[in-house]
């Protein structure tokens, strides 16, 4: 039986409501619904931005994921706690949305249900408060007072739980020979290069080993 219009959209309308109820586990893919994977909080979730500076971090780390963050759960749904402009909490449906294709890739750590207890996941929340509303860092400097993005998810790891996800590199170890490479560096640094800061890309998080793909 074909339903009319009007009860084509009712339906479609209770559909997504559905997915608001449900904890924000619907977003949106090539403009139709998708559920998101069984997500869990402390989840990392990877991205391709879209801009000049994002395809020169994928050149220099021969990486096609740019950009990352820590998914959380507050009150009113599932939301990613990320180092964009500034420290922020976005929510998931929208973090997606901002990506290349809307493709995310979700990884969780190996060990999550007995490492990430309810405690260690209310610590890791609390430890990234201090970095709230702080300005995002493009000069990807170690210090606290400016945070990018896999940095943000990096020490809020490392500082509850010990674990180093991904293996720490500096500048002159990424492939900075592209002209778009060159380009952002030269914005960026004004010819003061720091090779030897220490950095942790996205894509060295990707593959850390503790790590597994959610499906």
């Amino acid at each position: 039986m074909r339903l009319s219009l009007k009860s084509a959209l009712i339906v479609l309308s209770l559909f997504l409501l559905s997915g608001i109820l449900l904890g924000q586990n619907l977003v949106f893919k090539n403009h139709e619904a998708v559920k998101l994977p069984d997500i869990q909080e402390g989840d990392i979730i990877f991205q391709i931005s879209v801009s000049d500076f994002s395809t020169a971090i994928q050149l220099a780390t021969h990486s096609k994921y740019s950009h990352c963050g820590i998914i959380f759960k507050r009150t009113d749904g599932w939301y990613v706690y990320e180092a964009l402009q500034p420290v922020r909490y976005t929510p998931i449906r929208q973090w997606i949305a901002r990506g290349k294709k809307d493709h995310f890739v979700i990884k969780r750590l190996k060990n999550a249900n007995t490492v990430l207890t309810p405690d260690v996941i209310a610590r890791m929340k609390e430890a990234g408060e201090k970095y709230n509303g702080k300005d995002y860092d493009p000069y990807f400097g170690w210090s606290d007072q400016r945070i990018y993005c896999s940095e943000l998810v990096w020490k809020i790891y490392h500082e509850v739980t010990g674990l180093e996800i991904g293996r720490l590199q500096t500048l002159r170890s990424f492939d900075l020979s592209s002209p778009q490479v060159k380009k952002q560096m030269e914005i960026i640094y004004q010819g003061n290069i720091p090779y030897d800061e220490p950095i942790i890309s996205p894509v060295a998080m990707f593959e850390s080993p503790l790590l597994t793909e959610v499906n």
